[in-house]
């Protein structure tokens, strides 16, 4: 590389780098009143940018090195579904979704559905200069060669993340053998289970490359919702998708214990940096209480 360039995401990875992605924006924005629960169509992209705007500064605060486009479900039969025109999501300006912060590059990664016609969001990608491509949200191997096929045509960085279980695939083609099947690439597991079900998937991934006598880069999205009773369709099969998941949110330590599996299944962070969100935290592992008495102060416990 030239000095002073960027670092794209897989010399990062190379470089034994871990990269941390944002995440949840249909979920986030459902519940501040931009996105509506069902149809999940990211039209508040174009119709309230600021609102987007404001949650990856919020992600980049919290430690995201990764700023996704809210693109995901933006495909055209899914936007007019909903009454929407997906001409005005294309023209809008993407590009101010992406923010900095002093002496921090985020990397934009474009996301699409596994449904979308792939034109639209190519043309785009080109013409913002995304630094690498996600594909997620698929449940048969098969449609993600697909999809890949295309959008290596771009000459961009592509990460292919699938939506299943240790089961593996609809058509029952197991975790390792999916993640060979796409082995050029990041590959890993997204948003149907909770943290410990995708780390036991990826760990699935992971022998099976091995065992092939292959290498490659992990990437993991799991929920923030505990899952152990779902079964393969995932936790949109739950009685309680999509209104009532509440309960089921992890703490702050459940994401410790995830990252603690992760990495024990050597698919996670061996170091750490702090984000800027944590000069507002305690110190690790120190409880706070209030006493009762009048004129109390908030005290270390």
């Amino acid at each position: 590389m030239a000095p002073g360039a960027k670092k794209g995401i897989l010399e990062r990875l190379d470089a034994g780098e871990i990269v941390f992605g944002d995440g949840g924006f249909v979920f986030a924005l459902e519940k501040r009143g931009y996105v509506k629960a069902g149809p999940w169509t990211p039209e508040a992209a174009a119709e309230h940018p600021e609102a987007v705007r404001q949650l990856h500064r919020e992600f980049l605060r919290a430690g995201s090195n990764v700023m996704q486009t809210f693109t995901f479900y933006a495909s055209d039969d899914k936007l007019e579904e909903q009454g929407q025109y997906s001409g005005l999501l294309w023209a809008a300006d993407k590009t101010k979704q992406h923010v900095t912060w002093p002496g921090r590059w985020p990397m934009r990664g474009m996301l699409w559905w596994q449904g979308e016609s792939l034109k639209p969001p190519l043309t785009l990608a080109a013409r913002k200069d995304v630094d690498f491509l996600i594909a997620e949200y698929f449940e048969h191997v098969e449609e993600a060669e697909w999809a890949v096929q295309v959008l290596k045509s771009t000459g961009k960085p592509v990460a292919a993340t699938m939506c299943i279980g240790p089961d593996g695939d609809l058509n029952g083609v197991s975790p390792g053998d999916c993640a060979v099947k796409l082995i050029k690439l990041i590959v890993g597991i997204n948003c149907h289970f909770d943290p410990m079900t995708c780390v036991k998937t990826v760990k699935m991934m992971k022998e099976g490359v091995e065992k092939a006598g292959l290498k490659a880069h992990y990437m993991c999205q799991p929920l923030a919702y505990h899952t152990p009773d779902c079964n393969w369709p995932g936790f949109i099969d739950l009685p309680e998708f999509p209104f009532s998941l509440e309960p089921r949110i992890l703490t702050r330590w459940d994401m410790q214990q995830y990252a603690r599996e992760a990495y024990n299944a050597g698919a996670g962070p061996r170091e750490g940096s702090l984000p800027q969100g944590s000069e507002k935290h305690g110190i690790w592992a120190v409880a706070w209480r209030c006493t009762q008495s009048p004129g109390s102060e908030l005290g270390p416990v």
